[in-house]
């Protein structure tokens, strides 16, 4: 009886979520009533935007959202190429530490009293110096601060010229750029309206906001003065507005894309994963007629890491370690796990889609090889019943009892700690977990962000270094690659870093993410890309 009541209040809370997502799906048309329905796309937050202040832009959702109201001096494209922005060129220095950016003329921020009746201004060079000034301020306690530790400082040349000078040279500075943290925003409105700039935002972006009831709607509507233009010279954007809701149920999510009421979902989610998709990873015959599904590499490499540390004789063995890379099959993980979605990692750390992948470094299956470096641990070692524990969260716990059967196989016994995510942030941080399952999602698109990883001057806590490796060689490299301007030079120093790590296997990559979205058959021009950037300035919407 008390499983009927469960299952009934399931279906129950369900259906209030669809009806009521239907009546906020209602009131957004509202409020884009002079619009018609294929000038608006919908899509859905499952939790509350934190901040439309592109300085707090650092979950994805708030990044999605300011992504359509502001603008900075470059733009990454779908490649993962830095093209021009609000800055039409740029040149930098011979030495690699003076940047110098000259800025279009025809950028205006979004209309606002404060600028005039209905009125609004020209974008210049120290709207962005006090914009990158900001971000840097303690006050402020913007999240994306690091962004600009290299930075010696900013000057405004002129209303067109601005200026950056870095303390090292640093080759990813542009990619650095090119995250919402570094949009331009004007002084006088920040000032103006303060902390609440956070929900009255006027930014450059293609859409300038409308309205945001927190929790329940957000809508944007399209900037007519926008400054870019497609091929064919016509004003983007497209589109009339955006409208976002916020249904916390990715059931009820999905459930409304099914049934039309939003335009897209992004993400494989387990509720409903097997509903829409093959075991092989391709759409169910009765979806393909009403969705397409669009996937590419995404830069996030999910693995197991090993603490370097650790007093462990297991741990601290090249051979066991070699030994679980080599005893599992990710390819049968991936289509039993994840549905075909996600790339085995049978490459380095750098995921594919990155410059200086490398699919040829890292470990495929093969039993015969894991048993083998497993008979040479316990030959040099004299541990005949060799253990490890795996610490993971309850998210990854199908990952690792998937590792835990293959691995044993090998002669390995494997143990598996279940802990709260940030018990297990803690606990990597600090040295306190054996082996434990980790991800790493790249803060900005170079594949320096990864080696960063294995640099021993950023060893946890005060780093990324959760393993603790120490490799001198290394080390060399990866500061080398600093100075090299040659770009095809600094790929081959990544790949060969890449290529150490994997000798030494102090981490098992287990695979690189990919990008998922399903939109609806009417959806034009929504692409996709490694970052999972939402981009919505060339979208269209056909009946």
């Amino acid at each position: 009886m008390a499983s009927v009541l469960k299952t009934f209040s399931t279906y129950f809370r369900n259906f209030l979520l669809i009806c009521f997502g239907s009546l906020l799906l209602t009131n957004c048309a509202t409020d884009t009533k002079n619009t018609k329905d294929n000038l608006v796309f919908r899509y859905n937050e499952h939790k509350n935007i934190g901040s439309l202040d592109p300085a707090f832009s650092k979950d994805i959702a708030d990044i999605w959202a300011t992504n359509q109201l502001f603008n900075g001096l470059v733009q990454m494209n779908d490649s993962m190429q830095v093209e021009p922005e609000i800055a039409k060129s740029w040149t930098i220095s011979e030495d690699g530490l003076t940047y110098t950016f000259t800025l279009r003329n025809d950028v205006y921020f979004h209309k606002h009293s404060i600028f005039g009746s209905d009125s609004t201004r020209t974008v210049t060079a120290r709207d962005f110096s006090y914009s990158l000034n900001r971000l840097l301020d303690p006050q402020i306690g913007s999240p994306g601060r690091w962004v600009l530790n290299k930075v010696e400082g900013f000057k405004a040349i002129n209303d067109s010229v601005l200026k950056i000078q870095l303390k090292q040279p640093f080759p990813a500075f542009l990619g650095l750029l090119t995250m919402k943290y570094c949009s331009v925003v004007p002084k006088e409105i920040v000032e103006h309206y303060g902390p609440e700039f956070r929900s009255h935002p006027i930014g450059t972006g293609p859409f300038y906001f409308k309205r945001w009831e927190e929790n329940v709607k957000l809508v944007f509507r399209k900037n007519t003065s926008y400054f870019e233009t497609d091929a064919k010279g016509q004003r983007l954007p497209y589109l009339e507005a955006v409208a976002i809701t916020f249904l916390p149920d990715k059931q009820s999510e999905f459930l409304q894309f099914a049934q039309g009421n939003i335009d897209f979902v992004s993400g494989l989610d387990a509720s409903y994963k097997d509903e829409i998709l093959t075991a092989s990873g391709s759409l169910r015959a009765r979806y393909t007629t009403k969705v397409n599904m669009i996937r590419a590499p995404y830069l996030n490499t999910e693995y197991l890491s090993f603490y370097m540390d650790s007093e462990l004789t297991e741990i601290q063995s090249a051979w066991l370690r070699k030994s679980v890379n080599y005893g599992f099959d990710r390819k049968k993980m991936m289509t039993y796990l994840r549905n075909g979605i996600g790339i085995p990692a049978h490459g380095g750390f750098i995921p594919k889609g990155l410059a200086g992948y490398n699919a040829t470094i890292g470990f495929d299956y093969n039993p015969e090889k894991a048993k083998a470096y497993l008979e040479k641990f316990k030959t040099e070692t004299g541990i005949q019943h060799p253990e490890i524990t795996i610490t993971t969260t309850s998210n990854y716990l199908s990952f690792c009892e998937y590792i835990q059967r293959e691995i044993q196989k090998t002669g390995l016994m494997v143990h598996i700690n279940v802990v709260p995510p940030s018990a297990l942030k803690d606990a990597k941080a600090n040295g306190k977990l054996d082996v434990f399952r980790a991800s790493w999602v790249a803060d900005y698109p170079d594949a320096e962000n990864y080696l960063s990883l294995f640099y021993s001057k950023n060893f946890a806590p005060n780093g990324p270094n959760y393993s603790h490796f120490k490799n001198e060689l290394f080390d060399t490299l990866y500061e080398q690659s600093f100075t090299e301007t040659n770009t095809t030079k600094r790929e081959k120093l990544y790949t060969k870093m890449d290529s150490l790590v994997m000798e030494h296997a102090p981490v098992v990559p287990l695979f690189y993410d990919e990008v998922v979205r399903f939109t609806r058959k009417n959806v034009y021009g929504l692409g996709i890309n490694p970052t999972n950037l939402l981009e919505l300035k060339r979208v269209q919407k056909h009946d």
